[in-house]
């Protein structure tokens, strides 16, 4: 619900203090609203169901929160953190109309984004069959902060309906099902990304994913040379994991890295004096988990300052007994 931001100025008058009679220290209260988010796009994910994305507001504009609608309805309330949602529950083969605000710390709202229509898909009854993989991924860097994915198309008995692009597991676009690649913004400079794609079929049943696909976006003017270990891989053997990696130019030998599974930092890798790689690195560990556990393996590397720098693509191995 919105908030109402005040009216009125809050003065305080200062008196009875030499020499400041009559002071009065004022605060005007803000009242101009963000500018309304920009790139708005609605996709039919299924039958029932429309993917709503925009752009995030820039730092400077004060957002704390976006609201969407549909129609004049108001259907989400979003962090500033969260830039796309599925609305769900919706009527097959039914036109929407929707639309953003943004609005700040003092309750200010925005105007609305310019509308996004869309229109759902005829149900299909019992449909249980999964779209086919995307059959080849490609990627590249479009610049510090963006990258462009493209994939080939994907058969289903009923028809595909979308494209969703996945980072680390994680959903983070959905395409149109005639699109074959797609801009993804938002990014940070000089990070390694791994992006996979999957098909979905108006009964919202998703392909498994298809091949990944790493993209290392550059550095930002004034950023120097990336700091992220390249050409990571990990393998699994009997009782093993082997990883592998180039070390980043940090000026000087990279004697520490810090590895992190499933997300959580779980040990610090350290190469002695004369032994630190020249080139390819190689760490095993001995793992005591139970064949078939998954796991989601990155590294960065700790950086002459001290600081850690950026973190390697992330690899999903799973263990052998």
């Amino acid at each position: 619900m919105r908030r109402s931001a005040p009216t009125l100025a809050l003065c305080l008058a200062v008196a009875g203090i030499t020499g400041l009679t009559g002071l009065t220290a004022c605060t005007t209260p803000d009242t101009r609203p963000p500018p309304a988010p920009a790139g708005l796009t609605a996709q039919a994910g299924s039958a029932t169901s429309v993917h709503v994305m925009w752009n995030a507001a820039a730092d400077r504009d004060g957002v704390t929160g976006y609201q969407v609608f549909e129609a004049d309805r108001l259907v989400r309330e979003l962090p500033a953190g969260k830039t796309m949602v599925d609305i769900t529950g919706l009527a097959p083969q039914t036109g929407y109309v929707f639309t953003v605000r943004a609005e700040d710390a003092a309750g200010n709202l925005s105007g609305p984004a310019p509308a996004a229509r869309v229109t759902t898909p005829a149900a299909k009854a019992e449909d249980r069959t999964a779209p086919t993989s995307p059959a080849a991924t490609t990627a590249r860097a479009t610049g510090p902060r963006s990258a462009q994915v493209t994939w080939t198309a994907a058969t289903d008995d009923t028809g595909v309906t979308a494209y969703d692009i996945y980072q680390g597991g994680v959903r983070i676009h959905t395409a149109g099902p005639g699109e074959s690649a797609t801009t993804l913004a938002d990014l940070r400079p000089d990070t390694v990304y791994t992006f996979t794609v999957r098909a979905r079929d108006g009964a919202d049943n998703s392909s498994p994913d298809g091949p990944a696909v790493d993209v290392t976006t550059p550095p930002a003017s004034g950023d120097g040379p990336g700091t992220a270990p390249a050409e990571f891989a990990a393998t699994a053997s009997p009782g093993t994991v082997t990883l592998t990696w180039t070390a980043p130019d940090t000026g000087g030998e990279t004697t520490e890295y810090e590895l992190y599974v499933n997300g959580l930092p779980t040990t610090v890798i350290q190469f002695g004096a004369g032994a630190v790689p020249s080139g390819r690195a190689e760490h095993r560990i001995t793992v005591a988990e139970p064949a078939g556990t998954v796991w989601a393996v990155k590294l960065r590397a700790r950086l002459p300052d001290g600081n850690w720098g950026s973190f390697s693509a992330e690899r999903r191995i799973t263990l052998v007994a």
